[in-house]
């Protein structure tokens, strides 16, 4: 496995981790509180700053782990990290358009925040998966 593909599966983990941790922390809260009054800006703050230091964290292990392949991309791994860029850029659209929307709409700032949240967490997530699967099964050819 060569080590971009091991930074894609970082991120893959990562991003859906700290999603998870945060959407556990926030449903918890909502049992004795309204959904909408949730103290969410720390908990998201608090959980994509963790995600980034794991990631971090565990991209210097993988290179620890094997420093001979640490830094090494050819033309396959730049044409394989475009086309995962391109597949999640699509959610960041959506996301943003989504937002808009929704402040147009003037729906409540934890709705907005976390229709943000969720289209970095999909765009990390799919541009990281369509990169696993293009190491595993090549890019396609349209």
């Amino acid at each position: 496995m060569s080590h971009e593909e091991k930074r894609a599966w970082i991120m893959l983990v990562v991003s859906l981790g700290a999603y998870a941790i945060y959407l556990g922390i926030i449903l918890s809260q909502a049992t004795a509180t309204p959904l909408v009054d949730v103290q969410y800006a720390p908990v998201m703050l608090w959980s994509i700053g963790g995600a980034i230091i794991a990631a971090i964290i565990l991209n210097i292990l993988a290179s620890i782990v094997s420093p001979k392949d640490a830094g090494k991309k050819d033309q396959r791994d730049r044409e394989i990290y475009r086309f995962g860029e391109y597949v999640g850029q699509s959610f960041l659209v959506i996301g943003g358009v989504a937002a808009l929307t929704m402040a147009m709409a003037e729906v409540p700032y934890f709705w907005i925040a976390n229709a943000v949240y969720l289209a970095f967490v999909l765009s990390a997530f799919l541009s990281s998966f369509a990169r696993v699967i293009a190491y595993r099964k090549g890019l396609p050819t349209w």
